[in-house]
């Protein structure tokens, strides 16, 4: 059998360019950035021999609507026909109703095969099966016989498919229409996101003054479509959010965990004016450690703005009351990348990293350090917590007139009547939090209608706790700076603080890491080696400096990689910058059209304006015979829903969506509720009935549900 192939097998990036090819970027640039992934294929890309050199592709690797277009510019003889693996190929891509084609002409030709098995000749069986069937003609099945000569009967049906699926509409000439093209591409994949009609229409205008060859407004955004893929449309129309939404976010099933084997931590801005003792006025931060596996807060901490000392204040209480967790998730603030905390961990990417940088707490306790993508809720679970503060916290009634709004836009009437003292405002913040983790009817998959607390208990009760000894308190409890001794006598300089003991004069000029007390730097330091061994106690011999440190001073590898692949495809097929797009609509601006004067001024004698209409009333929508008719053939024509397997409660599907209801106020009100219950309503509200019972809900009410 002969191989089909283009007359042209390797090309290079620039004429893969210039090819206008269907899916290919019209840029070297762009078909660079595609070709990264080519050359990771054995044999489908090699250096270009002689001056120059270079890269080139074999015409394998390109899009599937690419190899179409290239092959339908081939030349192909008649009786030619691709390989078995091609032809697969090529019958794989097809749609349903042209393989439903094949199979039909196949089952015809095995109808001929079997008379003529029986010994009818084969035109007597082909007359007879093409008079049995329709749209079959005997010169249709000898045609069919013709497409599988010398192809083995298992390999039939590839070869049978309708060949015209293959052939490819010619298309206008791309050097007439480029340049209209390109201009309208230009403006239409920009941030703000205009409509395609206005786009169209400034093309259509530049292009009328310019003398473009143009296109039908169709015929234009099809193009766009085709040439453009859709990703690279979302992320130049909508940015890095939109391009993340293209891609489903990462599912982390956390019952595989206990109690206090991971943690997760972040900092969150209470929507609250608060006064501080120094009559400072703002709105506080608090950082807060989550247990993962209940969800759970676990310790936390509140201060004017995120900083380490309070991350290490946090820190230590939650070691202090539960143990050492084994994993720490943190994002890459400075408030939990500091040295103090994580110095010598991987993949840190804050600070300057060298070689003799001491280790940090985290390091020295054997905690795994992970670090999520800062302002992205779905690598923290905390930021759901974080949800329920901005709500049940910040809107507490015992802070009416300190609320502030969770932005500039959604201000209440009464913005700036007061602020909340500190103390009043840490003790409701105590008890809102202890309420969040007692709250019953949690519906997370390892609450099951319990509270976070019973959750979180009843794992720490079996689970293996690694609890801190009096050596690793000094970890947690101290800041940590790193410093040499004096080369005489072994003297450590602080903040302005003179630290000695006698032991010191034995280890002049040794780098070491002091740590201390950020609240009391006056009550003398803890010496250690830079490879974490402790040397020895010293006491402040010389009170000078600051005693509070304080008072003294946040998508992934793959997120980055598509982030930046993502924004040069998208330059590539915007060519035209915003600028030069102003520029050329402003160079056929239609001049400013002269304000007509009146000719004639009629005056007014004695007449007095019409009276305003009161506008009419508004009428109840559910007493309009029309409106209650299109709500009954709506609920008419809703397709059967099935019930769910095993559900407990209600007959009718109406009985079971208010059922879910229910349970979901007793969840939102803190009730408890059974575990059957949780996961009877976490199914159920997948299911196509619910959603279709949330739609009349939310069009006619509790009405609308029968």
């Amino acid at each position: 059998m002969s191989r089909v192939e283009p007359s042209k097998i390797w090309w290079s990036a620039d004429e893969l360019a210039a090819s206008k090819l269907p899916t290919l970027p019209g840029t070297r640039q762009g078909v660079n950035l595609l070709a990264a992934a080519w050359r990771l294929q054995a044999g489908c890309a090699e250096r270009k021999a002689g001056r120059g050199g270079g890269w080139q592709y074999h015409w394998s690797v390109l899009p599937l609507e690419a190899r179409k277009a290239l092959l339908a510019r081939t030349e192909v003889a008649a009786d030619a026909k691709p390989e078995r693996g091609a032809a697969w190929a090529a019958f794989d891509g097809l749609p349903q109703k042209t393989k439903d084609e094949a199979t039909r002409r196949l089952t015809i030709i095995q109808q001929v095969e079997e008379l003529v098995s029986i010994g009818t000749t084969q035109v007597a069986a082909v007359d007879a099966i093409a008079a049995q069937t329709t749209k079959a003609s005997p010169r249709s099945i000898y045609n069919w016989f013709k497409m599988i000569e010398g192809v083995a009967d298992e390999d039939r049906l590839a070869y049978l498919a309708p060949r015209h699926r293959l052939v490819q509409r010619k298309a206008t000439s791309s050097t007439e229409t480029r340049p209209f093209m390109e201009f309208l591409t230009s403006l239409y994949l920009r941030l703000e996101a205009p409509t395609f009609k206005d786009c169209y229409r400034d093309a259509l205008r530049v292009a009328k003054s310019k003398g473009w060859t143009t296109v039908h407004e169709r015929t234009a955004i099809r193009r766009i479509e085709k040439d453009v893929p859709r990703v690279t449309t979302v992320f130049a129309r909508e940015g890095l959010k939109g391009l993340m939404r293209c891609f489903p976010a990462q599912i982390r099933d956390r019952s595989g965990l206990h109690a206090l084997e991971a943690v997760n931590a972040d900092c969150h801005k209470i929507d609250v004016f608060v006064e501080w003792p120094d009559g400072t006025i703002n709105r506080p931060q608090i950082i807060a450690f989550q247990d993962l596996y209940s969800n759970k807060m676990l310790s936390w901490r509140v201060d004017h703005d995120p900083n380490k000392v309070m991350v290490m204040a946090a820190f230590g209480e939650l070691i202090e009351n539960w143990g050492i967790p084994r994993r720490c998730l943190f994002d890459n603030g400075r408030e939990f990348a500091n040295k103090w905390m994580t110095g010598g961990a991987e993949h840190r990417f804050r600070f300057k990293i060298v070689d003799n940088e001491p280790l940090g707490v985290l390091p020295l306790l054997g905690i795994q350090v992970t670090f999520a993508t800062p302002a992205h809720g779905q690598a923290k679970p905390i930021e759901r917590g974080f949800r329920d503060f901005a709500s049940s916290i910040a809107k507490d009634v015992r802070f009416a007139g300190a609320y502030v709004g969770n932005k500039p836009t959604a201000k209440p009437e009464n913005y700036g009547d007061r602020a909340i003292p500190a103390e009043k405002f840490l003790q409701v913040l105590a008890e809102r939090v202890a309420e969040h983790n007692a709250r019953d009817g949690r519906l997370s998959a390892t609450a099951l209608g319990r509270s976070f607390d019973q959750t979180f208990e009843e794992s720490y009760a079996t689970a293996p706790i690694q609890k801190a000894s009096e050596e690793q308190r000094r970890l947690w409890m101290m800041g940590q700076h790193t410093g040499k001794l004096h080369k005489h006598n072994g003297e450590l300089k602080f903040q302005g603080n003179h630290y000695h003991s006698d032991w010191m004069s034995e280890h002049p000029s040794r780098q070491v890491v002091a740590r201390f007390d950020p609240e009391d730097l006056h009550s003398g330091v803890h010496i250690y080696g830079t490879e974490g061994d402790y040397l020895g106690f010293a006491e402040c011999r010389q009170k000078v400096g600051f005693f509070d440190l304080s008072g003294a001073q946040r998508t992934a590898k793959r997120a980055s990689r598509i982030k930046k692949a993502e924004k040069a495809l998208a330059k590539a097929h915007a060519p035209i910058s915003p600028t030069d797009l102003g520029d050329a609509l402003d160079e056929t601006a239609a001049p400013a059209l002269a304000r007509p004067a009146a000719k004639v001024v009629s005056p007014m004698f004695g007449k007095q304006p019409a009276k305003l209409q009161r506008p009419p009333r508004k009428i109840d929508v559910t007493q309009n015979p029309a409106v209650e008719a299109a709500r009954e053939a709506m609920i008419l024509n809703m397709p059967a829903r099935t019930a769910p397997k095993d559900a407990p409660i209600g007959a009718t599907p109406g009985d079971r969506f208010r059922r879910v209801q229910e349970i979901l106020e007793r969840s939102e009100a803190g009730k408890p509720i059974g575990e059957e219950e949780a996961k009877w309503v976490n199914g159920y509200r997948q299911s196509s009935e619910y959603k279709g019972q949330l739609v009349m809900f939310k069009t006619h009410g509790a009405s609308g549900i029968r």
